[in-house]
């Protein structure tokens, strides 16, 4: 009988081929398993690989290798080949399950309570809001430097309202064809009305409603005139469809799309203050190994405009110096303050760049106070 001395984990490998050599693949398995659930720093992929041959080995000789050659012959499902119609399908469907909420969401207080009273309340008491003759629907403009939460406020959005989400891919839609963008427009659209509630959102949307000028091909023009049409909620009916577009660049949207009944609701999404960094920090850190006592006050105070991609790379970047060092002292290290320390010598923050662009259009171009928020915002971190 084979026996294992609990205190010593480093002789797994020797301990896991001494079971394959009696036989015994699925004590292996499960001696490698407890092992390295306890210390992940001793996980050696090819160790299991070694596992997991030999119990295909044994499967074999069990008589599962006649299963085994149908599959391979004709197919998991019997059929021979896969179903290329319904892989088709499944591309060309933008349709997506949400499962997340505001909570999921670290920080933009401000924002959260504007969508709530703007957005969710219309879709959760659509009788109240009809009274007032208000439909539950209409377009939302986010708007903010890149990174800073804008598609994720949008998913979260959905699964607050409890509504189906259409994340509609730019690139999906243009189309080099005369024709076609236009088209598929107009299909997303049908498809969005045809379910509701509904968010539809446009990522980028400077890409499909940017501003007409003298360069503007007929093509171009074909394209946002389509758009505008379909968004017209006098000539369609989209109640229940919540339509929804991020951009890094406002001043590049056109201004037709800003129209009452269309995007006439501009949230802007700044990056994190010190209390929404802390609240991100807190998710990025939950369910990874971290030391107790971390000093994120000390992090916090080198990340001043940090936007939320920023600190999950931040974070990120800490894990792998963990990891490295794990890897290195062959037991589990957790995150803690050194590694943070070190890794904000290779991440910097990228919104100085789109802030400094900003403050000139709320400066120079602000025509009726579309950029006032960017203005506050400046003012209050001291431009």
């Amino acid at each position: 009988m084979l026996r294992f001395a609990a205190d010593n984990p480093a002789a797994l490998p020797s301990e896991v081929e001494a079971l394959l050599a009696f036989g015994r693949a699925g004590e292996a398995e499960s001696r490698y398993r407890l092992v390295t659930s306890a210390n992940p720093a001793l996980e050696q992929p090819g160790l299991m690989e070694r596992i997991e041959a030999a119990k295909a080995r044994d499967l074999g000789a069990a008589g599962n290798v006649l299963a085994f050659n149908r599959v391979q012959a004709h197919g998991a499902d019997g059929r021979g080949e896969p179903d290329e119609q319904a892989i088709a399908a499944a591309h060309l469907s933008f349709a997506e399950n949400v499962g997340i909420g505001f909570a999921d969401v670290g920080g933009h207080a401000a924002v959260k309570r504007q969508i709530e009273r703007r957005i969710i309340a219309p879709f959760q008491k659509p009788g109240l809001f009809a009274r007032f003759r208000r439909n539950a629907g209409g377009g939302v403009l986010l708007y903010g430097p890149p990174g800073c939460g804008k598609t994720l406020l949008a998913r979260a959005t959905a699964g607050e309202c409890q509504a189906r989400f259409i994340n509609v891919p730019v690139t999906d839609v243009l189309d080099k064809y005369i024709g076609e963008p236009e088209r598929k427009l107009a299909a997303i659209f049908a498809d969005a009305r045809r379910e509701t509630p509904t968010v539809l959102f446009f990522d980028e949307i400077e890409a499909l409603a940017g501003k007409r000028g003298h360069s503007t091909s007929q093509h171009e023009m074909g394209v946002i005139s389509t758009f505008l049409a379909e968004m017209d909620g006098f000539a369609q009916n989209n109640a229940g469809v919540l339509i929804l577009a991020a951009t890094n660049m406002p001043w590049a949207v056109d201004a037709a799309f800003r129209r009452s009944g269309r995007f006439d609701r501009m949230l802007f999404v700044p990056p994190p203050d010190r209390d929404a960094r802390t609240e991100i920090l807190r998710l990025q850190l939950a369910d990874r190994p971290v030391e107790p006592g971390i000093d994120l006050k000390a992090v916090l105070a080198q990340t001043n405009g940090f936007s939320g991609a920023d600190l999950r790379n931040l974070t990120d970047t800490a894990a792998d110096l963990a990891i490295e060092e794990s890897v290195d002292s062959g037991t589990e290290v957790p995150i803690a303050t050194r590694h943070f320390r070190e890794a904000l010598g290779e991440v910097r923050p990228t919104t100085a760049e789109w802030l400094t662009t900003a403050r000139n259009f709320a400066k120079y171009g602000n025509t009726g106070g579309q950029y006032d928020e960017i203005a506050a915002f400046l003012k209050q971190i001291g431009q």
